[in-house]
Order: C-alpha cells, then sequence, then structure tokens
C-alpha cells in the first residue's frame, strides 16, 4: 500500500508551488506582448515548473506535430485540472474551457492571459461561436486542445466523446491528434488521487500534494485526416484511438448533450 508524503513535504511543495503560480501570474501579464515562439517557450517552461513543484514525472508515447504543421488539434480524456499543465508542458496548446473558469481567482486570470476560449457550457448556441474561434486559432498556426468527454473521470474509465466541438477540424480540415493521458501511482496503478471529481479544487489540491510522485504519461495517437469526415465519425475515431492506448472499453453511447470541455 503506497504512503503520503510527510506533512513537512506537502507544506514544501505547496509554498514552492504558490510561488510559481505567482511567477505565472507575473508573466501572464506581458506574455501578449511577446512573439508566438516566445509564447511557447514560456508556456512550456512554466508547465513543467509546476509539474515539477508536484513532483510529477511526464513522459511521452508518440511525437506532438512540429511546430510548422499547420491547423493541429487535440482531442484528449480528462481526467484533472492537471491536463492543462501536462498537455502544455509537452506541447504549448490553448485550450476551451467552460466559462465559470474565466472568473475563478488566479487561475482564472491566468487563463484569461494566456488566451483561453471560454464556452457557455449552459448555451447550445455558444458551440457555434467556440468552433468558429477555433477554427480562427488554427488558422494562425496556433493548437488547441479540447476534450471530448465534457466531464472528468478518474482515469480507470473513459467516457463518451462529444462530437459537438469537433466541427471546428472538419470546417478546417485540421489534423486531429487524439491524445491519451494516464496517471499512475509510485506502484504503477491508476492514480485516482490525480483525479479532479470533487467541486473543490483545494481538496483536489491536497490529494495531489499527499502523494510521494505521480507518473504521467502521454501517448500521442497517429493523426486522422478531417477531410471527408463529419464530425461523428472523428468523434468516434479519436474515442477509439484513446481508449486502444488505455486499453480501456469504448464507453456506451449517450444522449447528446452540449459539451463541458473542462469541467474543473
Amino acid at each position: 500500500m503506497q504512503k503520503n508524503t510527510s506533512r513537512l513535504i506537502s507544506v514544501f511543495r505547496l509554498i514552492r508551488l504558490l510561488l510559481h503560480v505567482l511567477s505565472g501570474l507575473i508573466q501572464s501579464i506581458i506574455y501578449p506582448r511577446f512573439s508566438r515562439a516566445t509564447q511557447r517557450r514560456m508556456m512550456q517552461h512554466w508547465a513543467k515548473g509546476l509539474l515539477k513543484a508536484l513532483n510529477i514525472h511526464l513522459s511521452c508515447n508518440g511525437a506532438p506535430p512540429a511546430v510548422d504543421v499547420p491547423r493541429a488539434l487535440f482531442a484528449a480524456n480528462h481526467v484533472s485540472w492537471l491536463d492543462i499543465c501536462v498537455m502544455m508542458a509537452a506541447c504549448p496548446t490553448r485550450f476551451v474551457a467552460k466559462s465559470e473558469i474565466s472568473g475563478w481567482p488566479v487561475l482564472g486570470l491566468l487563463c484569461r492571459n494566456t488566451g483561453t476560449l471560454f464556452i457557455e457550457r449552459s448555451k447550445r448556441s455558444d458551440t457555434m461561436r467556440i468552433n468558429q474561434s477555433i477554427g480562427e486559432v488554427l488558422a494562425t498556426g496556433e493548437r488547441v486542445t479540447i476534450f471530448p468527454e465534457g466531464t472528468t473521470s478518474d482515469g480507470s474509465e473513459l467516457k463518451h466523446f462529444h462530437a459537438s466541438l469537433l466541427q471546428s477540424a472538419v470546417t478546417m480540415d485540421a489534423l486531429l491528434y487524439p491524445v491519451a493521458i494516464r496517471y499512475c501511482n509510485m506502484a504503477g496503478d491508476t492514480c485516482k488521487e490525480a483525479a479532479y471529481l470533487d467541486p473543490s479544487l483545494v481538496l483536489s489540491l491536497k490529494q495531489i500534494l499527499n502523494q510521494p510522485r505521480i507518473d504521467v504519461q502521454l501517448s500521442f495517437s497517429d493523426p486522422i485526416q478531417s477531410g471527408g469526415k463529419n464530425r461523428r465519425e472523428l468523434a468516434r475515431l479519436s474515442e477509439q484511438a484513446i481508449a486502444d492506448a488505455l486499453s480501456l472499453p469504448i464507453p456506451h453511447r449517450e444522449p447528446g448533450k452540449l459539451s463541458d470541455p473542462l469541467s474543473a
């Protein structure tokens, strides 16, 4: 049975984390003034620093797209608010997030200053606007990550992939990269403590700080050509690729719902 870290180590990590977040806030204020290449480096360096502060070790299978690959859209399974930092550390990207996060203290400011796209999940009509926004970002050469499950799981299952935000891939003829995210503890088992299931960010952070070490693995599958496919086909193909990478069963199909891209 895995032991938790000592209280002293947890406090040390928390202090280190708070200082790192503060540095991120300062950087985010001047972030928009830099070139895209510099922004990518800043984003990646900060994300790696946050993972280090939490003693989270990242490894990657497969290769993310090269910088010069145009119109790359990532579709990933959703386990935790950590998913954002993990993706940024591996391959700088912008994200689609629920509008409530924009109002969060500290994290909301960070997200706003780094170009997060916010969706009002209570309005179905907002999906069209977000798809257009995603397309505009892809057209500039930047990447965007979406979480088609629309909610988080504990990592031991995969939820149904909703197709609504994949319309942008069809419209822009983008390359769709399925990305599987897996968190493991020191015993090699699924680290459910990394998952964000409780609505309290404080409790989630406490659980993460109590882990001696967390290993997270990103698996980049081969890109899916969006040309000639509709959004539902893309949802099923990306869902299958991620299920295969995680060795999880395909979820039963559920009635269509408005996607909640970042329920964290």
